[in-house]
């Protein structure tokens, strides 16, 4: 029997429904409100395929109308997972080999030291084009075919597969484009068919106008002293051309909350999505691949989704030790590191996912069969999870009986 909900916080209503195996997830989640400065936001997770935890609350802006059950935001680099599922699922049906050169599908793409570049390598971050040098028009990263044109003349920034430096936008096309030329749809089109539809998500790669209504627009971070102070924060302002500090560049031109963002197909940033469709996204993966009657993916294909692919201990645009599997964030603690702050994602080690800046995640555990997702729209510092998202996801683990994180990934 599900806990209703329906409390009024000094932030806003909070409603939903809960397993009260799960209460430590609901405490954590009016927790945020009222300690963590949460605005608005939505908690979801399923287990065995069931949704055991839906809730949403707090405002769409600050003092402004109820965030509620339909409230949707941006992701941001949640949409990477999402992404990255679907260039699996195209792989899992023989349509793109995700061990063949980049050339075999998108031969303008052999060009400046890219030569020898796999598809693999755009999923995990090594093949070598993190950013375009050049300057960004305003808007051009709206414009598909201008962005997979630079970035197939992009020479590289490393001999492709040396080296691993998170993609933070470019893997909207290095991605995208193999997706479209292996299935003959643009990646909005094919999640919408393929995933979201068969799967009733609200979720997608290019928002309709329709759908305005219902976003709650993002509010940025506010930097603060422990912040400014981190490796990566430096080294950004404090170079140039560098991947840190062209990520930089690149994320304070992107503009979340205007219309043209949210309309334009970046599979690498610009998901619109709430808690339920990031839970019911990773729920098949959760599963063995299938749920309801939707074959995600066959069992192969599962297990290497989940296997670490690459891993450093300085991620050459993040600056900090990062690993990744073909498309997803694995579990990586970097809690005790100096000039470092919100920059950890602790899950066990079977568990694959993507957060997005400033906080949001989604995420598959087959371990424990349970899929999670969290949105919200104030944004969090930090590189990977701030402790709103974390201790959600903390209190999910403990209901389910595991013991500790201190060895860097949840354990019984």
């Amino acid at each position: 029997m599900f806990k209703q909900v329906s409390i009024d916080t000094a932030q806003g209503r909070i409603e939903g429904h809960y397993d009260p195996k799960f209460s430590a997830v609901y405490a954590a989640f009016v927790e945020n409100f009222e300690l963590r400065d949460e605005v608005g936001a939505s908690c979801a997770l399923t287990l065995d395929g069931q949704a055991v935890v839906d809730l949403w609350g707090g405002r769409v802006t600050r003092g402004g109308a109820a965030w509620t059950r339909d409230t949707i935001s941006m992701v941001f680099s949640a949409t990477k997972g999402a992404m990255a599922i679907c260039a699996h699922m195209l792989a899992d049906r023989g349509l793109l080999d995700l061990d063949a050169p980049i050339s075999r599908y998108w031969p303008a793409f052999d060009a400046g030291g890219k030569e020898q570049a796999r598809v693999s390598m755009t999923l995990d971050h090594t093949v070598g084009v993190p950013h375009v040098r050049g300057p960004v028009k305003p808007g051009e990263f709206w414009d598909y075919d201008a962005m997979i044109a630079r970035v197939a003349e992009e020479p590289a920034f490393w001999v492709p597969g040396s080296r691993q430096g998170y993609h933070g936008i470019t893997m909207a096309w290095t991605v995208g484009e193999l997706i479209h030329l292996a299935s003959k749809q643009r990646l909005g089109a094919f999640f919408d068919e393929e995933i979201a539809k068969p799967l009733g998500l609200d979720f997608w790669i290019g928002l309709p106008e329709a759908h305005e209504s219902r976003v709650a627009p993002m509010i940025m971070a506010e930097p603060d002293a422990a912040w400014l102070e981190t490796q990566f924060i430096r080294t950004a302002l404090g170079t140039r051309d560098t991947p840190t500090a062209l990520f930089m560049r690149d994320f304070a031109t992107f503009e979340p909350n205007t219309r043209a963002c949210r309309a334009a197909e970046v599979g690498s940033a610009n998901g619109m999505a709430n808690a339920r469709a990031l839970a019911g996204l990773y729920a098949p993966l959760a599963n063995g691949g299938r749920l309801n009657g939707m074959n995600m993916v066959g069992p192969e294909t599962l297990t290497r989704m989940g296997r670490v692919s690459a891993a450093t201990s300085e991620d050459a645009t993040l600056m900090i030790p990062a690993r990744f599997a073909l498309g997803f964030m694995k579990s990586t603690d970097n809690r005790r590191l100096p000039q470092v702050v919100n920059s950890s994602l602790l899950m066990t080690e079977p568990a694959f996912g993507h957060v997005g800046a400033g906080g949001s995640i989604g995420l598959a555990d087959p371990e424990c069969r349970m899929s999670f997702g969290y949105s919200m729209n104030r944004m969090g510092t930090g590189l990977l999870l701030n402790a709103r998202g974390q201790t959600l996801l903390d209190a999910a683990y403990t209901a389910l009986g595991y013991r500790t994180n201190a060895g860097g990934v949840w354990t019984c």
